[in-house]
């Protein structure tokens, strides 16, 4: 048997090149030639039922399925970041009903035609009150049944912002103290937001009728879903009338707000902004209008970072049009919420992993998006951080601290556990006297920090300890190896974050408390044992 001689380094060299070219190539083409499934809408005027229609279309053909920018104008979006964790969004078909990625990633399967784009060979109606679009304006929706709701777009939308009844938003808190959570939620008149329908025929009509919302954009425990109501607003107008007093070039997204002052339920607008930006194909990231009257916080910050602008509707000072406008579903709608009440039965997987062996149960796309907030802030995320032997070994300890959230608020967090200076006191000491490792305790005061600084901390902690509270959401941006400590009293046994440890694929650990104490030695225990996977 021949004797085998070392690999000349050179050759190691090239094929680490060509590896790393194509999965360059795969990022950026993002849509090899799938089979994407379109229903185009269709009446049967014998029966008075809606008839579905099959086709098929090729998604490679970017000038059919996205608006493009304008040839004149230069984009002052920003770019996407590479992400090490990103799988492509192109449309499957055949995503399982209820599978991972359906649930996080691109199972929005069905689309529906309102508008179809003009073109020669689509002269009739598409049924549940859309239209042909003949003066330009298009309009589509795509569904999940997974998630049962849809993510909208259409061309040539004009907003008017006086038809919306909402507070102007984005104030400083100080000057709305008192001001009611009905006055920031939108009110949509009829013809709040209009398609450009051509020759007028049409005006006033609606884009969409109770059929389609019913079937594609339903309520379901939704008490006020402002998105469905922005939908049931549009109307058709005429060219001649379709006036604006700005024209937004690029591709830019609308969303309510709720909850806007909570970190878990921002994180569920910033995904589904996210998730509605990839599954429209966006090239770039978009601009985001926000369809609510709230004030500033905080999360505007990361608002800031991760998308190119944002602005409220009520800013506008006259009628504004849209050459492409994405309408993004509620947070509520989101797999982070929705998992509170259903069983999502998925686990966390590296990205490298699931490009090897597929699998429906498993996902990567929290990972994606946490390491887009990340470069967002800009951020290294080229490799996860494994502690060195002589590396600080971090313990963030995520405080709930007394700050003034909204103008209903009091300024009072509620306490969910009540000795926690006492734990972090003896946390502290704890670690002064480990001297056969270099740990180091961090105060995660989060109230008072940067957004910028929360996601520092974040990524460099080993271990993530806390009481049960929304910043603890910020656990999507860390690194894979880091292990999470959950303190649970007992009013608030929920599950939102073991369930967010898991889909991300982190080590969860929960001390479970008859009532809000926490005993000190407890804590110091199950930190003991975890450092020690650390080599401490």
């Amino acid at each position: 048997m021949p004797a085998v001689g070392k690999i000349p380094m050179k050759a190691i060299i090239t094929l680490l090149l060509i590896l790393n070219f194509l999965w360059l190539y795969t990022y950026f083409i993002d849509h090899p030639i799938p089979v994407n499934v379109h229903f185009h809408l269709h009446h049967d005027h014998h029966t008075h039922h809606h008839a579905f229609t099959e086709t098929t279309t090729n998604t490679t053909d970017r000038s059919k399925t996205h608006l493009p920018f304008p040839t004149h104008s230069r984009p002052n979006s920003k770019p996407w970041p590479i992400l090490p964790s990103y799988l492509p969004w192109t449309l499957k078909s055949d995503v399982r009903v209820g599978s991972c990625e359906g649930y996080f990633g691109n199972g929005f399967t069905r689309l529906i035609d309102l508008i179809p784009r003009r073109s020669s060979e689509l002269t009739r109606e598409s049924g549940y009150g859309g239209r042909t679009g003949g003066g330009g304006g298009w309009f589509r929706c795509h569904y999940s049944e997974t998630l049962r709701s849809s993510i909208c777009e259409g061309g040539r939308v004009r907003m008017n912002p006086d038809r919306i009844q909402v507070s102007k938003g984005g104030e400083r808190i100080g000057e709305v103290i008192g001001r009611k959570d009905d006055d920031e939620l939108p009110v949509f008149e009829d013809g709040a937001f209009e398609i450009d329908a051509g020759d007028g025929s049409e005006k006033g009509k609606k884009v969409a009728d109770r059929a389609f919302l019913k079937k594609y954009v339903p309520e379901g425990e939704i008490l006020r879903h402002t998105m469905r109501e922005l939908i049931r607003s549009m109307e058709f107008a005429g060219e001649s009338e379709f006036k604006c007093s700005e024209w937004v070039e690029e591709p830019t997204l609308l969303l309510t707000r709720f909850e806007y002052a909570n970190v878990f339920h921002t994180y569920t607008d910033w995904y589904i902004s996210y998730v509605s930006s990839r599954v429209t194909g966006l090239p770039r990231r978009p601009h985001v209008v926000f369809v609510d009257g709230h004030c500033t916080t905080r999360l505007e910050e990361t608002w800031d970072a991760l998308f190119s602008s944002f602005r409220f509707a009520k800013n506008f000072s006259g009628p504004v049009c849209f050459r492409h406008a994405i309408l993004a579903p509620l947070g509520y709608e989101t797999a982070l919420f929705k998992g509170l009440t259903e069983s999502i039965e998925c686990n966390g997987a590296s990205a490298r992993y699931l490009w090897a062996n597929p699998d429906d149960r498993k996902t990567a796309r929290l990972s994606e998006f946490g390491e887009m907030i990340s470069a967002a802030f800009g951020f290294p995320i080229d490799r996860p951080r494994i502690p060195e032997p002589t590396s600080d070994i971090n313990l963030l300890f995520v405080r709930r601290e007394d700050y003034l959230a909204h103008p209903r608020h009091g300024g009072k967090v509620e306490s969910r556990l009540s000795n926690e200076r006492e734990i972090f006191d003896s946390l502290s000491s704890w670690v002064s006297n480990r001297s056969e490792c270099r740990l180091k305790l961090v105060n995660g005061l989060f109230a008072h920090m940067p957004m910028k600084e929360q996601i520092r901390a974040i990524q460099d902690a080993s271990v993530i300890i806390g009481a049960h509270g929304a910043g603890l959401t910020h656990m999507v941006s860390a690194s894979p190896k880091t292990v999470i400590l959950e303190i649970i009293s007992s009013e608030y046994r929920r599950p939102h974050f073991q369930l967010i440890a898991k889909w991300k694929g982190l080590e969860y650990q929960a001390i479970n408390l008859a009532g809000s104490y926490a005993e000190p030695s407890e804590v110091i225990r199950r930190l003991g044992n975890i450092v020690k996977k650390f080599g401490c």
